[in-house]
């Protein structure tokens, strides 16, 4: 899908017959136009990955319960579904390896309660219980409108541990996540 997005950005920029040296010759209004059309392309591919339950949410950022945020690796810290399973993953730079081996968490389970609901201004909702062998969590997701930015929020069924990862949606072929060793 990669591809297919800079076929199109490849394509309006000779439509225009404006060559790729006179990109950077464009007026704001008209790279903003550009951005706004691939940011559209993202979303329906988004769209169309949560649908079909084939996706990855990679995060670069993670905000913890009491508010305090920090950046993360985007390799390492996901959400992804694909079918009825599905892989939580949380892991942060600290030099110590944690249960995954990666310095956090990996939550590798079965889907229950899979719900995806569309609001009037075109933001995308799924809500999704995913159950491993030694934790569960209830996952929230939410795909902002017009874009593949989304962020999600975990909340532990056996704690109050709550944490809001902030990322892209992208289709499971097209990740790039690394998967620690699950609990």
């Amino acid at each position: 899908m990669r591809i297919i997005i800079s076929l199109f950005m490849l394509l309006t920029l000779m439509a225009g017959n404006v060559h790729a040296q006179e990109f950077e010759k464009l007026t704001g209004a008209e790279r903003k136009a550009i951005q706004e059309k691939l940011d559209s392309l993202m979303y329906v591919e988004a769209e169309k990955a949560i649908s079909d339950k084939d996706f990855t949410l990679e995060a670069d950022k993670v905000e913890f319960k009491y508010g305090q945020t920090s950046f993360v690796n985007s390799n390492t810290n996901f959400v992804s579904v694909t079918g009825d399973k599905s892989v939580v993953q949380v892991a942060f730079n600290v030099p110590v390896s944690g249960p995954n081996g990666i310095g956090g968490i990996t939550l590798d389970g079965n889907i229950s309660n899979y719900e995806v609901k569309k609001d009037k201004k075109g933001n995308i909702n799924v809500s999704m219980n995913v159950m491993g062998t030694g934790i569960s969590a209830l996952v929230n997701i939410s795909l902002y409108s017009g874009s593949n930015k989304a962020s999600v929020t975990i909340t532990p069924n056996f704690n109050s541990n709550r944490l809001t990862l902030t990322g892209v949606i992208v289709p499971s072929s097209s990740s790039r996540v690394f998967k620690g060793r699950s609990i």
